[in-house]
């Protein structure tokens, strides 16, 4: 197919530097950088910026629209990992995936917040392993644990493992305390990872996917 005589382009809404271009490609495939929504306003709850406050950054775990066919045992699997490794974590129920009731003073339960404002002001994250939320939390230069439960996630989990920028990853089926804790172990006290987070954060943090988008498509346009 064509458009004006030219092959009709390829747009990847994810970074380079993450993923770097196949050598096969030709000159109609594009490598945006990630695609962001502006910053906005949010303002977190007094709870929110209180727990925050009153100690180090904890680590966040979230596995968004994903559902687990038993929250309860994850929710305990999570905080017994956090307990073991001395960490503090905010817990984001999301649709299904946990279920918090009564918490440690170690831990607190949100239902959502952005991750541009959340990710920056935790010590590492710890997800399902989605493109959007592996994006926010490498651009936040934060050491990231992708515990997958199928489609791209797996790949985004052993992309992230492969950069240095995060632990093995670790398939929902495998999860338990052990494997959770030492992960989360890890994403605090390897300074080599942190560094790798931190300097990718720093070079997603310069890419502008859209305007880089919109750009080329006005270059097939004009």
């Amino acid at each position: 197919l064509t458009l004006r005589g030219r092959p009709i382009p390829k747009l990847y809404g994810y970074s380079q530097f993450v993923l770097p271009n196949p050598p096969d490609w030709d000159d109609s495939t594009h490598v945006t950088g990630y695609w962001w929504l502006p910053p906005t306003d949010w303002q977190p709850p007094l709870e929110l910026q209180t727990f925050l406050d009153s100690g180090p950054p904890p680590i966040y775990v979230g596995f968004g629209s994903m559902t687990s066919q038993n929250p309860e045992q994850l929710t305990r699997i999570v905080l017994q990992a956090a307990e073991k490794s001395g960490q503090r974590i905010l817990l984001a129920t999301g649709w299904g995936g946990l279920a918090p009731t009564k918490l440690p003073s170690y831990a607190y339960a949100l239902q959502s917040a952005p991750h541009d404002w959340l990710f920056p002001r935790c010590a590492a994250v710890v997800h399902h392993g989605g493109a959007g939320t592996t994006a926010a939390g490498l651009r936040a230069g934060r050491p990231t644990l992708v515990c997958p439960f199928f489609g791209d996630q797996p790949f985004w989990g052993r992309r992230v493992y492969e950069l240095g920028v995060g632990p093995r990853p670790i398939p929902q089926k495998k999860l338990n305390v052990e494997n959770l804790s030492r992960a989360m172990r890890q994403m605090i006290s390897d300074e080599t990872m942190r560094q790798k987070a931190q300097d990718l954060g720093e070079k997603l943090r310069t890419e502008d996917g859209v305007t880089k988008a919109v750009e080329i498509i006005m270059s097939y346009l004009g």
